[in-house]
C-alpha cells in the first residue's frame, strides 16, 4: 500500500494544477485537499485490479488518481458546515477551516470535474470506448444513485429510525459504489470478461460493507489523534449505525465475516489476487 500510495501521489502531483495565476488560491486548495495524506485505499484497489489483467501502469495510475480526486472532493463537501461541519480531516484542519467555505466548495467542484477530465483524456487509454465506460461507470457510482444519493440518505438519517437493511443500503450507496468502481476499473481497462467483472463486484460489495462497519467501530472506539478526523459525531447526532444496532462485538464479528466472504469471491483469479485478499484483512484490522 505504501508503494502504491507513493506512485499515486506522484501522479496526483503531475495532474493537479500548479498554484500560479489569479486563481492560485483554488489550485492551492485543491492540492491541500488531495495531497494531505490518506490511506489511498481506492487507488490501491484500482491498481490491484488492473494488475490482474496486465494493464499498463500509466493507465492504471491515471484512473487511480482520478478516483482519489473524486473521493477527496466528497470529503471536502462532506466536511462543510451544511453537511457534517467537521473541523479535522486526515489529522489536519478541514479545507473550509484552513481556507474558507466558498473556496472549499469550488475546490471540491474542481476536483470532481478534473477527475472526469483525466478519465476522458486519451493518455488514460487509447480506446475511446474504454474511456467512455470508465466515465459512465464512475458517474453512476458517484451520482444520485450512488455516493451523492447515499449522502442525502445520511443527512435524512438524523430524523429517521433506520433498520439494518436501510443502513446497509445507505452505506452501499455512500461508500460501497465508489469502492465497487475502484475494483472494477481494472477489468474495464483490461477489457476483461463479464465473469471477471462480476467476481470483482461481489468482492467489492462485501469489502465495502466491512469497511463501513469498521469505520463505525472506529467512530465509537477510536481517538481523534489516531483516526485523524472528528469522532463520535454519528452518536451525538442520534444516527443509527451498524454499531448502534448490532453492538460492538456483533458489528466486529460481522465485519470479519464480510471480509472472509470478500476473499472467497477472488477464487476466480487464483494467486494473482493476493493483494486484494490482503486488503480485506487490512480493512477490518485498521485503526484509522
Amino acid at each position: 500500500m505504501s508503494e502504491a500510495a507513493a506512485a499515486v501521489n506522484t501522479m496526483l502531483d503531475r495532474l493537479l494544477p500548479a498554484a500560479i495565476g489569479p486563481e492560485h488560491r483554488l489550485a492551492e486548495a485543491m492540492r491541500y485537499a488531495t495531497m494531505g495524506g490518506g490511506k489511498r485505499i481506492r487507488p490501491f484497489l484500482v491498481l490491484s485490479s488492473a494488475s490482474l489483467f496486465e494493464v499498463a501502469q500509466e493507465s492504471a495510475l491515471r484512473v487511480a488518481a482520478a478516483v482519489e480526486m473524486l473521493h477527496c472532493y466528497s470529503l471536502v463537501h462532506d466536511d462543510l458546515p451544511a453537511m457534517d461541519d467537521s473541523d479535522l480531516r486526515r489529522g489536519r484542519p478541514t479545507l473550509h477551516r484552513e481556507f474558507d467555505e466558498a473556496t472549499a466548495i469550488l475546490a471540491g467542484d474542481g476536483l470532481l470535474t478534473l477527475a472526469f477530465e483525466v478519465l476522458a483524456d486519451p493518455d488514460t487509454h487509447g480506446d475511446a470506448q474504454v474511456r467512455a465506460q470508465l466515465a459512465l461507470s464512475l458517474a453512476r457510482a458517484a451520482g444520485a444513485n450512488g455516493m451523492v444519493g447515499g449522502q442525502m440518505l445520511d443527512l435524512e438519517a438524523e430524523d429517521l429510525e433506520l433498520d439494518i437493511g436501510a443502513i446497509t443500503r445507505l452505506q452501499r450507496l455512500k461508500t460501497g459504489e465508489i469502492i465497487a468502481f475502484s475494483c472494477e476499473a481494472g477489468a474495464i481497462l483490461g477489457r476483461a470478461s463479464e465473469t471477471a467483472r462480476q467476481a470483482l463486484h461481489a468482492y467489492a460489495h462485501d469489502l465495502g460493507l466491512a469497511f463501513q462497519i469498521t469505520d463505525d467501530l472506529l467512530d465509537v472506539e477510536g481517538s481523534e489523534a489516531t483516526v485523524g478526523k472528528s469522532i463520535g459525531r454519528d452518536q451525538a447526532a442520534g444516527k443509527a449505525t451498524f454499531v448502534s444496532i448490532l453492538g460492538v462485538e456483533r458489528a466486529r464479528a460481522q465485519a470479519e465475516l464480510l471480509a472472509q466472504q470478500a476473499v472467497r469471491h477472488l477464487d476466480f483469479f487464483d494467486e494473482k489476487a493476493d493483494l486484494l485478499r490482503g486488503m480485506a484483512g487490512f480493512v477490518v484490522a485498521r485503526r484509522r
